[in-house]
């Protein structure tokens, strides 16, 4: 049996859908091999024989994934190691072997950060409720031994293998000659954009920081926050391209920036895609999470979908996406989830969906995009606070006379009138209390932050 370690340490590491920290600090060798091995009991309990582990470019990526795989040879199940990946290829080598997977990133946390999102056989997710506790008890108590032969490792490039099951998701032959600029953010995507966009012929690739680099030398590779897509956004107007597209660490997310050089919502791109869905299979299920523009199952009711709304995180959608039988499914952090990719989520996959719609269309990308960003919205705002529960009882209590309902799903949602709402979280992952308003101007929306940032802000 292993060592026992204090709840603290662990639940400071094990979240609600992965498993994130400081190496060095909360995270290193010894512990994720205890990790590793509690996850192979858990999936030798339900019958699997091997678990797939891949890596992204972080300096700490393959001695720690060494070490989970360490974990799990020990507890008797083989492991399939594929070396470098995005966290989508790792979930196409977890659909196409059908075993469990793991993949080591901290997606677009600083360097210092890594971590382990895991999944089941067909990337089925292992979030808190589906086994994450289960696993964290057991690192407390201390892993129980094996008795039985230790398992055996092989390697194995899926590369080519998840470019060519991406091409087949999507028809791009009839596609026009298009030019995309992409900035990699010294991420994973400078490791899979060759391999997907490089091959069709009808593309040209201007490419931004695709060296690998864990260090994140040009910009955190983190889209969602503004400053990290100015880059993109320079480029773009610099190579006269029709489109650009900025991936996160772990290149799981797509962003989209257009013509001009302005960013394209996240909500306008599931909306954009939920057509295309929508348009093979009529009636279909269409997940958005909360913090979603209304604007999107607005659309799904119109086209004849029926929308689902479900709390913000991939284990929390992955599930829905299981349950419902939805075809598609949408974040506002640009976390995209395709029936067709086994439930799980492809920022490669839906950029392929954006780049099927433009290169289909003499159109620009701003012109698309607009048809489906009916509302304004303020992107995601984060404060630290010191205590965000007293943070959001605050702004509660600012706002009890104007809200028309408050929803507690994840967070708080307060709508107010004339279709305006607002949603304050704490994050799950950093001491964040996170804002997102939409209303039906520029200008309400502006009103609405300054308000509640002054109180969250106190």
């Amino acid at each position: 049996m292993t060592e026992p370690r204090s709840a603290e340490s662990v639940h400071a590491v094990i979240k609600a859908y992965d498993v994130r920290g400081v190496v060095g600090e909360q995270i290193d060798s010894a512990f994720v091999r205890d990790v590793g091995g509690s996850f192979a009991r858990l999936m030798r309990s339900e019958g699997a024989q091997r678990v797939v582990i891949g890596h992204d470019m972080r300096d700490s990526s393959p001695e720690l994934s060494a070490a989970f795989a360490d974990g799990v040879l020990a507890q008797g199940l083989d492991v399939v190691h594929i070396g470098l990946a995005s966290t989508d290829e790792l979930y196409f080598a977890s659909g196409h072997l059908e075993c469990p997977g793991a993949m080591f990133t901290a997606s677009h946390n600083p360097a210092e950060y890594n971590g382990i999102k895991l999944c089941r056989a067909k990337a089925l997710p292992v979030g808190q409720d589906t086994g994450l506790a289960t696993i964290s008890d057991e690192v407390i108590a201390g892993v129980p031994d094996f008795d039985g032969p230790r398992g055996t490792a092989t390697e194995q490039d899926l590369l080519s293998a998840y470019a060519e099951f991406l091409h087949k998701l999507v028809d791009l032959s009839s596609a026009r000659p298009l030019r995309i600029a992409v900035d990699a953010g010294n991420g994973m995507g400078g490791f899979t954009v060759p391999a997907v966009l490089g091959s069709l012929p009808q593309f040209t690739v201007e490419p931004l920081y695709f060296e690998l680099d864990g260090n994140f030398p040009n910009h955190e590779a983190n889209p969602l926050d503004p400053k990290n897509l100015v880059d993109l956004q320079e480029y773009v107007r610099k190579t006269g391209a029709d489109i650009g597209l900025a991936f996160d660490g772990d290149a799981d997310r797509c962003f989209v920036v257009d013509e001009n050089g302005d960013p394209v919502s996240p909500s306008a791109i599931t909306g954009l895609v939920a057509e295309r869905e929508l348009a093979k299979e009529p009636g279909a299920t269409i997940i958005h999470n909360l913090i979603t523009s209304q604007a999107v199952p607005e659309l799904v009711t119109e086209l004849g979908g029926t929308p689902v709304r479900t709390r913000v995180g991939h284990s929390f959608i992955k599930q829905q996406m299981a349950s419902t039988g939805a075809i598609f499914g949408g974040e506002h952090s640009a976390h995209y989830y395709f029936r067709d990719f086994w439930g799980a989520d492809s920022g490669m996959l839906a950029a392929l969906h954006v780049l099927a719609v433009l290169g289909a269309k003499d159109r620009p990308m701003s012109e698309l995009a607009s048809a489906y960003a009916t509302y304004a919205a303020s992107g995601e705002i984060n404060s630290t606070v010191a205590d965000a529960k007293e943070r959001t009882v605050a702004v509660l209590e600012a706002f009890g006379a104007r809200a028309k309902s408050v929803d507690r799903m994840d967070g708080v949602t307060v709508q107010l009138a004339d279709r305006a709402w607002f949603n304050l979280r704490a994050s799950n992952t950093e001491p964040l209390l996170r804002l997102n308003v939409e209303a039906r101007s520029q200008d309400e929306v502006d009103q609405l932050v300054t308000e509640i940032l002054s109180i969250v802000r106190a």
